[in-house]
């Protein structure tokens, strides 16, 4: 049996702490929390040590490995409190249905309607998908390998999108779809 991983990778149109990303920073919690709620959700990337005073690339990741960004951060921002622009996750979850649902429904569905007000645009994917065995911890230092390989080659069963997905073993998937209820 296999389980999805999937990172989220953006950069913010100015570091943590200002004016303009402080509606992006109040709603990651409850949207961490939302995740971790999910029905399919499995893990995500947490912190050993989150002293306000460290910057995510100075964190201790335990078996997520230490925090990296893929090759498209370079220029944006920097590694310190003071400079940190970068807003990436990396998660794992059940399969690819219920990662969708997280994505495009709830309180998700309404953090992706700021990302304009809050990133810059981007000239790379904003998330990549994969599938590892349940043994698996995927670490930053891969996420940044799969979303780089995305934007590199295209959606192939290494890395794919929810355009073009791929099943676990290695063959096109069907895109997800939403099941909507009466309430949508």
């Amino acid at each position: 049996m296999a389980r999805v991983a999937f990172t989220t990778f953006a950069i913010l149109k100015e570091p943590y702490g200002g004016a303009q990303v402080k509606g992006y920073e109040d709603l990651t919690p409850p949207v961490f929390s939302a995740a971790e709620q999910f029905d399919g959700f499995i893990a995500r990337a947490w912190e050993i040590d989150d002293r306000p005073d460290l910057s995510n690339f100075e964190r201790d990741w335990g078996i997520w490995g230490p925090f990296r960004a893929p090759r498209f951060y370079e220029g944006h921002g920097g590694t310190t409190l003071a400079t940190d622009t970068r807003a990436s996750t990396v998660s794992l979850w059940r399969d690819l249905l219920s990662v969708y649902n997280f994505v495009y429904t709830g309180l998700h569905r309404q953090a992706l309607a700021g990302r304009q007000q809050w990133f810059l645009k981007p000239e790379w994917p904003g998330y990549a998908m994969w599938w590892v065995d349940d043994d698996h911890i995927p670490t930053w230092s891969e996420a940044c390998e799969r979303i780089e390989h995305l934007h590199d080659h295209g959606s192939t069963p290494t890395a794919f999108d929810f355009g073009r997905p791929f099943q676990e073993q290695g063959l096109p998937a069907d895109p997800p779809r939403l099941m909507r209820s009466p309430m949508d």
